[in-house]
């Protein structure tokens, strides 16, 4: 569908392309370009560290000019140098170093523009619960407000959900935001549950339908009620892959096969909207979104219609 929004200069003012259908990008992508190799040269690092850390502030970069909070580098590179020391030893399922991981959950609070002390969070988010770390000492090199971030965290780690109920998903959710005192605590958790959804292969299969279904029931709709539509979307997505990985194969083979027809209209559309909206005296953006598969999965089935009906 086309979508206009009243929300300033409009894209052509801006410099985008008119009738332009971006692809749906994750929250942590990079369009301006990277920087050009390590951002330090600390002997206490090693290249892929340090690789690690450009990666992060490539982010931070990214959205720098774009009302983000400005960012501490120097805070956040003691945390990540604390939390590469504190999971030195340690591995993912996958085989890569464990810190590749608060890296990821870091680099997408990163994309959320998030502030200085949730990114610290980020990057020690494990560490309390994982490591020989205790809370005092990360509150002590840290200071306070990111400790109240762990704390946050480590204690929402502790509870689990078991039943496959509506109602009592809905009450975990209710539960989970309340023991969240800070809603940053929120944003890095789903942050977290992203980055493990992304690199779920590495798990048992059993273990990942497992895991995909309280995504679904649980952090999915959080992220929707928060208005994070693209983490909602990836989680949505995600979720089904790993959930009914036949049926994902066989509706995303079909949604390749009928996007470029789909796109050209779209884009004629959105031509249009563009072209008329100046004449009427609205100044808008105006974009086009695909429909997520998990979405067209959910009509197809609900209300028992084919893949063209949809």
């Amino acid at each position: 569908m086309a979508d206009a929004a009243q929300r300033g200069p409009s894209s052509a003012d801006r410099g985008v392309t008119p009738a332009s259908i971006p692809d749906r990008d994750p929250v942590d992508v990079v369009h301006n370009g990277s920087l050009d190799g390590p951002v330090t040269n600390r002997a206490d690092l090693t290249a892929s560290e340090q690789r690690l850390l450009a990666d992060l502030f490539a982010i931070v970069e990214e959205h720098e000019d774009q009302g983000a909070p400005r960012i501490d580098r120097a805070r956040v590179e003691e945390a990540f140098v604390f939390s590469c020391h504190h999971h030195a030893d340690q591995r993912r399922k996958s085989g890569e170093d464990f810190i590749v991981h608060p890296v990821g959950v870091a680099k997408i609070c990163a994309g959320m523009r998030l502030d200085t002390e949730t990114l610290v969070a980020a990057l020690l988010h494990d560490t309390v619960e994982d490591t020989s770390a205790s809370l005092e000492e990360v509150t002590e090199q840290f200071g306070a407000e990111v400790g109240n971030l762990v704390d946050g965290l480590t204690k929402l780690t502790g509870i689990t959900f078991t039943s496959r109920d509506e109602a009592q998903a809905e009450n975990f959710r209710k539960m989970m935001v309340a023991m969240a005192t800070d809603i940053r605590v929120i944003l890095i958790k789903l942050a977290d549950r992203l980055h493990n959804m992304r690199t779920l292969d590495a798990v048992d299969p059993v273990k990942r339908r497992r895991i995909a279904a309280e995504t679904l029931d649980i952090y999915a709709p959080i992220a929707n009620r928060l208005g994070l539509r693209k983490l909602y979307l990836e989680l949505l997505d995600l979720s089904f892959k790993h959930r009914h990985p036949t049926r994902y194969r066989v509706l995303r083979k079909a949604m390749l096969a009928a996007r470029g027809n789909r796109r050209e209209v779209l884009s004629r559309i959105l031509e249009a909207v563009q072209k008329s909206l100046p004449e009427s005296g609205v100044t808008a953006e105006v974009y086009g979104r695909e429909k997520a598969l998990y979405g067209i999965y959910r009509k197809m089935k609900d209300k028992h219609l084919s893949f063209s009906q949809v």
